[in-house]
C-alpha cells in the first residue's frame, strides 16, 4: 500500500483508500493477470495510459467515487469498488461497479471491502440507496451483493452495453434501512 495513501476505513483483513494516479502500474498488472476472471463481465483498464483516464474520472468527477480494496497484510490491491452515477437531492443514490483481482478472488476480501464501502456510502457520503446491475450468469457477483444484504428488485433486458452487445441485467439494491 502506498505510504502516502490515506486509509478511509479498515477491517480485519482489508482497508479502503481512494484511487491515485500512482497506482497505475500495480492496478494494470493485476488487471492483466485477472483477464480470465473478469471476462466477459468486466474490462477495467490494463495499460497505464488507460488507467490514468479511468482513475482521473474517479478522482475528479463529483458523481463518482472509487475505492481500492487493499490487503492489510502486505498492502497489495485486492480489488476495487466504485460508486458511479451519484445523484443527490431527493434520490441520494449511486450505482456500484466492482471487481476482484485473481489473487484475491474467493477469499472473502471483497465481501469485507464491500461492507466498508457500504459504511462510507451510508455514512460520510450520505446516500440512501445503492444499486448493482449484474448479468444473470455472473454468479460470483450476485453472491457478493446477496451476502451484503442487497435484494433482487428486477430484470432489465438489453440494459448495459458490455463486450460489444447490449446485455440483460438483474437489478439488485440496498438501502440504509436494510443495513439495520
Amino acid at each position: 500500500m502506498s505510504e502516502s495513501a490515506a486509509l478511509l476505513a479498515e477491517g480485519p483483513r482489508v482497508a479502503l483508500r481512494h484511487f491515485s494516479l500512482a497506482d497505475a502500474d500495480e492496478f494494470t498488472e493485476q488487471v492483466r493477470e485477472s483477464k480470465s476472471l473478469h471476462h466477459p463481465w468486466l474490462f477495467p483498464p490494463d495499460r497505464p495510459t488507460a488507467y490514468a483516464a479511468y482513475a482521473g474520472t474517479l478522482i475528479d468527477d463529483p458523481t463518482r467515487v472509487g475505492y481500492l480494496v487493499c490487503e492489510r497484510s502486505g498492502g497489495g490491491i485486492a480489488g476495487f469498488i466504485n460508486i458511479n452515477n451519484i445523484v443527490g437531492g431527493n434520490f441520494l443514490c449511486g450505482s456500484l461497479g466492482y471487481g476482484a483481482f485473481a489473487h484475491a478472488a474467493g477469499r472473502g476480501l471483497m465481501s469485507e471491502g464491500l461492507g466498508l464501502v457500504l459504511d462510507q456510502a451510508f455514512g460520510p457520503l450520505g446516500l440512501h440507496r445503492l444499486e448493482a446491475n449484474i448479468q444473470p450468469a455472473n454468479k460470483a457477483s450476485i453472491a457478493l451483493v446477496r451476502r451484503a444484504g442487497f435484494r433482487l428488485e428486477g430484470y432489465s433486458p438489453d440494459f448495459i452495453h458490455v463486450d460489444g452487445a447490449w446485455r440483460d441485467h438483474e437489478r439488485w439494491a440496498i438501502t440504509t434501512e436494510m443495513r439495520g
